[in-house]
């Protein structure tokens, strides 16, 4: 099987709507064809939190799927958030998806797991279903050690040496189990390609993957890509320095009250790049409030981080 090769970045775009609330579509293409025009961008993730993919239906999921795999002609595989709560429920979403233009499948855990858990077992069927259902390459979803849809090490070993899975997507968001875990998925699944989605405090997370899977793509793209290098590098400083540089977009964006906040405040900052005109959201999400606003662009202002070129998201 070829597999994706997700070794750099892969945003995970924000989906962007009119002013009236709707799904504006050709704004999505002009997003799409901007991120894949930067040296390092692997993939696109979309129909997840960044992309407020559960506030969409089921028909406006599927034509953003067309609009992405339209927009990037193939350079780069357009992976879908998998949210359908049962499994067999979730493997037809992933076949429709499929259907539509999207290469891979970024499964999300049930989430009725959140609060009750997991009974062993229904994962690794979660993945089996959708993988032989659809054919979409899976990245295992590690959600936060927090949460009660945390998979336990062996079962994350179960996911990841079944076919068709071809990644994982690690915010576990605890760095005891990270430093354990991550070793012995590497062992048990050595073509595994390892992504942190740690958006607010990646540094330490930065010298054992292989690339980032990140809402925080969106708004500063060509300074992930070179933290990745550094990375790979094992370039502590160089590493450090961007992280330093990035550290007030990190504070306005992610260090919020609440990680839903950081979808808002990504589009703020897609703004104040000059790449979205507006930063209009669905419910349940809130706008910030203008103190708020002016802290995110503030926060730009202060990393150095300008406007992108007009040419670069100009129109089709």
């Amino acid at each position: 099987m070829s597999v994706m090769d997700l070794r750099g970045l892969s945003p995970a775009p924000v989906t962007v709507f009119t002013r009236d609330g709707e799904v504006d579509y050709a704004a999505n293409a002009r997003l799409a064809k901007w991120l894949v025009s930067i040296e390092g961008v692997k993939s696109l993730v979309i129909l997840g939190h960044a992309g407020e993919g559960t506030f969409l239906t089921r028909e406006e999921r599927l034509k953003l799927i067309e609009t992405y795999a339209e927009a990037v002609g193939g350079d780069v595989p357009i992976i879908a958030g998998i949210t359908g709560e049962g499994t067999r429920v979730a493997a037809e979403e992933a076949k429709a998806c499929k259907a539509a233009g999207a290469t891979g499948a970024l499964v999300y855990p049930n989430h009725g797991w959140l609060r009750f858990g997991f009974q062993k077992g229904a994962p690794q069927d979660r993945y089996r279903a959708i993988w032989q259902e659809s054919g979409l390459e899976c990245i295992l979803f590690q959600y936060p050690d927090a949460t009660k849809a945390s998979y336990d090490l062996q079962t994350q070993i179960d996911i990841a040496t079944q076919e068709g899975v071809v990644a994982t997507k690690n915010g576990v968001r605890n760095m005891k189990r990270w430093y354990t875990e991550i070793p012995e998925l590497k062992k048990a699944a050595p073509e595994l390609q390892v992504l942190s989605c740690h958006d607010e405090w990646l540094l330490p997370t930065m010298f054992d993957v292989d690339g980032l899977l990140v809402g925080y793509g969106n708004i500063a793209p060509e300074l992930l890509v070179k933290l990745i290098a550094a990375g790979k590098a094992q370039d502590y400083p160089e590493a450090r320095r961007i992280f330093e540089q990035l550290l007030p977009i990190t504070k306005a964006v992610y260090h919020r009250g609440s990680h839903m906040e950081g979808t808002v405040a990504l589009k703020l900052g897609l703004v104040k790049r000059g790449v979205l005109d507006h930063a209009t959201i669905r419910e349940p999400l809130k706008n910030l409030g203008e103190a708020a606003e002016r802290q995110i662009f503030e926060a730009f202002d202060a990393a150095g981080v300008g406007s992108v070129e007009a040419s670069a998201i100009a129109a089709e």
